[in-house]
């Protein structure tokens, strides 16, 4: 019962620091929204024009069978930009959707701009 109450709360103070970061970004179609989900196993992120509401552009590293690591994520942020630089995206905006700015999400983001695609 315990572990499901932590889980509970961690989830929850996510969900409220992802809306106050929301409160503040928002993506258009010359510069987007990166915004990155990770679990235990997999990282994922996409790239949204909010005002049309439309994603330009994903990547998901269950299908490119890495695991969610910061070796991993290097690796998914080179191929998201490879995927940006097609679509004609140099500039973007990072939504951490809730993270701390650390770890796997940092590496993403560094590998990012490492790969040319500036935050």
């Amino acid at each position: 019962m315990s572990r499901a109450k932590d889980l509970a709360k961690k989830n929850s103070l996510r969900a409220i620091r992802k809306r106050r970061v929301r409160g503040n970004i928002s993506g258009t179609a010359q510069t987007p929204r990166v915004s990155i989900f990770k679990s235990n196993r997999y990282l994922s992120a996409q790239a949204i024009d909010d005002v049309a509401g439309v994603t330009l552009a994903a990547v998901n590293s269950k299908t490119l069978e890495l695991p969610c690591n910061k070796e991993g994520a290097v690796k998914v942020a080179a191929q998201f930009a490879e995927s940006l630089k097609t679509a004609g995206i140099e500039t973007v905006v990072f939504d951490r959707n809730g993270y701390l700015y650390h770890g796997v999400v940092a590496a993403f983001a560094d590998a990012l701009r490492d790969n040319g695609i500036k935050l």
